[in-house]
């Protein structure tokens, strides 16, 4: 081949090159590159180590029933997966349905403010942000309601994440990230307006003691909303393909074990909350939230390809393709929850704290 058309085949090649991992959905536009992912708080040595470890906690099942054994389960996971749902998915952790004539971007942006409008908070109020991740929601709730949002997570690397987005995003004056443990916070006794949780509290083994906690930190009067992950009417534990789905979620997605619909409020009203609206916002006419993750299967691929070269080079760390590879048969099992219409991760329960009561003179 002459010169000329070496030239010509190596920016062909060049040029295939970068729209098969640019154009395609750049990682720089969600604030994490495919060359500086990693494994959290973990050594990159230790990666698939950890890797490992996770895996072992599905082999003791009873050791993720106890609230000792959780925290670590969940912190690792995210140590594991934060750079990866980052690059692949953005900074928001969670699923919104679908908006006809709207952008994935937008779409999770206003279900991320509803959650804020339905707690009814003023500008300068004080709001707890329960299990917050990287900052995603609390930074548009934040620039949506001019609240202050104070968030949690389990995650020290998150809190690192966080605090980072926060300070390039202008809102670090609004909002302040805390470690720590959603089951045992480290907030006073009537200390916040309102606070929300978004996808969260499915980690917890048992939903009242984060309600609790919630309860206790927040003011009388004060709204609390949760989007919950939930098994729906339509699963049935005797159906074969129905455990299999939900065990594939709850392995991919560090769950201690996914909860009926039925159980939300009465665990609500257990710890002293009145429910003020539960609804399922994943139910027509809400269009699919699933279809994102149908739509990026092109993706996934491309980003597999990627992270295993960058594996195999030294650049990322050797688990990382273990990590990429159980996070895309996760999102098959979440897919088929969500035709299938056993699973929803977005059944929404709005509750009040009552005020106290007049004291007896």
């Amino acid at each position: 081949m002459d010169p000329f058309g070496l030239f010509c085949t190596g920016a062909l090649l060049a040029c295939g090159l970068y729209w098969f991992v640019c154009l395609l959905g750049p990682a720089e536009q969600k604030g994490k590159r495919a060359v500086d992912l990693s494994g959290g708080s973990i050594s990159a040595e230790k990666v698939q180590d950890n890797y490992r470890q996770y895996w072992s906690f599905f082999r003791q099942p009873k050791e993720i029933e106890t609230a000792e054994k959780v925290p670590d389960f969940v912190d690792t996971f995210y140590n594991l997966v934060t750079d990866i749902y980052e690059w692949g998915w953005g900074q928001s952790f969670h699923f919104s349905p679908s908006i006809r004539g709207k952008s994935h971007r937008d779409a999770t942006r206003l279900h991320e403010e509803m959650a804020v409008d339905l707690i009814e908070v003023k500008p300068g109020d004080r709001v707890l942000d329960v299990g917050c991740g990287v900052g995603g929601p609390m930074r548009a709730i934040a620039a949506h309601s001019r609240a202050n949002v104070v968030g949690i997570t389990i995650n020290e690397y998150q809190v690192n994440r966080a605090r980072l987005h926060n300070k390039k995003a202008g809102l670090d004056s609004l909002c302040e990230v805390v470690c720590g443990n959603f089951l045992e916070m480290p907030f006073k006794d009537n200390t916040f307006d309102g606070a929300y949780s978004i996808e969260a509290t499915c980690h917890a083994p048992k939903l009242e003691e984060v309600y609790a906690e919630v309860f206790r930190v927040l003011k009388p009067g004060s709204l609390y909303v949760s989007y919950e992950w939930v098994t729906t009417d339509k699963y049935r534990g005797d159906n074969p393909e129905h455990v299999e789905v939900i065990q594939g979620i709850e392995r991919g997605d560090a769950l201690p074990g996914l909860r009926n619909y039925k159980d939300i409020a009465e665990v609500a009203k257990k710890v002293g909350f009145e429910v003020v609206k539960e609804k399922d916002l994943a139910k027509p006419p809400a269009l699919p939230w699933w279809t994102r993750l149908k739509m990026g299967r092109i993706a996934y691929w491309r980003n597999h390809i990627l992270v295993t070269v960058l594996a195999s080079i030294g650049i990322a760390p050797k688990g990382t393709v273990d990590v990429h590879e159980m996070l895309f048969k996760t999102a098959d099992y979440l897919t088929r929850g969500g035709d299938s219409g056993i699973f929803s991760p977005m059944h929404m329960i709005l509750l009040r704290k009552p005020q106290v009561p007049p004291t007896q003179s």
